[in-house]
């Protein structure tokens, strides 16, 4: 017996030695419990979830992006009608607030930082705007450069999210039905509008997000309205159409609409949330042509899942469900790519996950 507790001991003690907690930021809503941008620990071996902390105050922050060092984070807030908040990230676990500035445009919903930490973007679904940013050396922003209209007099625009891409920037807007290319101007640090849309998209199909392979050659945009993703494949002579696919299992019959969409480390499958069907499709992802094959969808075991997030391992992916107020965790399989359910932590109104 004396033997056999000696061996669980040291067990356990190797256990707790190779057990890693990592930092988690939570965007929220806060028109129920919430009241901002939380801190949690998240277990990299255990795949758990601990010590919610809310280290700061805001209205909405629900999407959130860090800069390249990862010493500031920028946060989407609907006060006002619309702001960017900039915060200094602190080693007291808290964060403090640098200044905020108007986002040029109704209910803000997703932000992006270029690679050298120099500028930002904010997408406005109310008014459809993209407007652009400096980054100061100090972390706050400047006052907007350029603010992007793109409604029209027959299509109102429904900015959904927008990303640096080498020198270019590209728009999903759910409005208009198109994923704009915006270019770097040859005068000045600005960008001008490339082209309307870098392929065709179905008859209201709605782009919301993308994600895009390591080598900038494939583009899978995911579809809010007709719960599809659409394949682009950037060549010399532009962007070509490689598919468009849904993202629901073939016996479901009710309404759904996407939100997020995240490829795996090794870029071998892409997983999208389905809000409705309430459910991540997981699909196998062809390396030559960019093809896609579904091979998965798994509930995720909660309501409305807005945004998710695979850890820095690779081994757990984790979904905010914003209705049910909770953040379920999968593990991974990473030779097929498939989800199994692990476990479900209680968190306030999640819609932004950030590692």
């Amino acid at each position: 017996m004396k033997l056999n507790f000696s061996l669980l001991f040291i067990a356990f003690n190797l256990l707790l030695g190779f057990s890693q907690n990592i930092d988690m930021y939570l965007g929220t809503f806060t028109d129920g419990d919430s009241e901002g941008i939380y801190k949690l620990q998240f277990d990299t071996i255990q795949g758990t979830i601990s010590n919610t902390k809310l280290i700061a105050k805001a209205e909405s922050p629900s999407f959130l992006a860090f800069s390249p060092d990862r010493n500031f984070l920028y946060a989407t807030c609907r006060e006002s009608n619309g702001i960017i908040s900039a915060f200094k990230i602190k080693s007291n676990d808290t964060l403090e607030l640098l200044n905020s500035v108007d986002s040029h445009g109704g209910s803000p919903c997703h932000v992006a930082v270029n690679n050298l930490g120099t500028k930002l973007v904010v997408s406005n679904y109310g008014g459809g705007t993209i407007a652009l940013y400096d980054i100061n050396k100090d972390g706050s922003l400047t006052e907007a450069l350029q603010v992007f209209k793109q409604s029209t007099d027959e299509q109102a625009s429904h900015a959904h999210s927008a990303q640096f891409i080498d020198n270019n920037l590209f728009v999903a807007d759910l409005g208009r039905n198109s994923v704009f290319k915006y270019q770097q101007s040859d005068i000045g640090d600005g960008y001008k509008l490339k082209t309307e849309s870098i392929v065709s998209m179905q008859p209201k199909a709605g782009p919301r997000h993308f994600t895009v392979t390591k080598d900038h050659k494939f583009f899978y945009i995911i579809n809010e309205l007709n719960s599809t993703v659409t394949v682009a494949k950037h060549t010399n002579k532009g962007f070509k159409l490689v598919e468009h696919i849904s993202t629901l299992d073939d016996d479901f019959k009710g309404e759904s609409y996407c939100a997020d969409i995240h490829l795996s480390p090794d870029e071998q499958f892409l997983y999208g949330s389905n809000r409705g069907e309430n459910s991540i499709v997981v699909f196998k992802r062809h390396h030559a042509t960019g093809k896609l094959k579904k091979i998965q969808n798994i509930s995720i075991e909660g309501d409305w899942p807005r945004n998710f997030t695979i850890d820095p391992t690779g081994n757990f992916l984790l979904v905010g469900n914003r209705r049910t107020n909770n953040i379920s965790i999968f593990s991974i399989n990473k030779r097929t790519g498939k989800l199994k359910f692990s476990n479900s932590f209680n968190a306030p109104s999640p819609v932004c996950l950030l590692f």
